[in-house]
């Protein structure tokens, strides 16, 4: 695990996203996987602001979904992708490999996406946020270290914090997300934290005990991931 600190959100960003386009110099046809949120943001401003032939052969590969929304729900995480990164790129569909959160077997929809991930040898790039409760994409609390893509039950805290994405009241039950061993099998993962918020999180996430119970501590466990924080989040290492 290497960590690097960073003046602000701005240059976090940008640093964050040079690593994204430094692989896709490197492997054009690179599988491509970046969280939605309020921390990635960043990160997708400045990859949509980059040169678009970087893109022309890589794939994208979705994170995670609120069960049950797509892209035209305002607050969904295909959207905040799309809006942000997909649409500015003129993201072509057939490179677009998302979980449909609204199908009636969700459990098929996670096999598909382990299959294609495997088929091509594990994601180049997996890029994730950390929750209040140390959640890495949509694997909460006590999820095991070695799952795949699964349906998980939303904790109280997930919930609560996910109503900032809507503009009304949202009723949030399940996710269905990549696993923490696509996370360990990435050729890159990477962490990425912002604000002052996130001190504490990161603190325990980094230098307490790895345990399932708090999902974000696994990256100590991945010798080859890259942790990015601003000044804010690093506070307390």
């Amino acid at each position: 695990m290497t960590i690097n600190t960073f003046p602000d959100y701005e240059a976090l960003s940008e640093a964050t996203a040079n690593l994204i386009i430094e692989i896709l110099k490197k492997k054009p046809d690179a599988i491509i996987c970046i969280a939605s949120g309020d921390t990635p943001l960043g990160v997708c401003k400045f990859l949509a602001k980059s040169d678009k032939n970087l893109f022309e052969k890589c794939t994208f590969v979705g994170l995670d979904e609120w069960v049950g929304m797509d892209e035209n729900d305002e607050g969904s995480c295909k959207y905040g992708i799309y809006q942000n990164l997909l649409i500015p790129l003129n993201f072509p569909a057939e490179r677009i490999k998302y979980f449909d959160a609204k199908a009636q077997d969700l459990d098929s929809e996670c096999q598909k996406i382990n299959e294609f991930i495997a088929s091509r040898g594990g994601l180049d790039v997996m890029l994730v946020g950390v929750g209040m409760n140390g959640h890495i994409a949509l694997n909460e609390p006590n999820t095991p270290f070695d799952i795949y893509a699964h349906v998980s039950e939303l904790e109280a805290v997930t919930k609560t914090v996910g109503q900032k994405y809507f503009t009304k009241e949202t009723i949030l039950t399940q996710g269905i997300t990549l696993g923490l061993a696509h996370l360990q099998e990435a050729k890159l993962p990477i962490l990425i934290a912002n604000g002052n918020r996130k001190a504490d999180v990161i603190n325990k996430a980094l230098t307490e005990e790895i345990t399932e119970q708090f999902p974000a501590s696994i990256f100590q466990k991945i010798e080859n991931s890259i942790v990015m924080l601003d000044q804010e989040a690093a506070q307390k290492l």
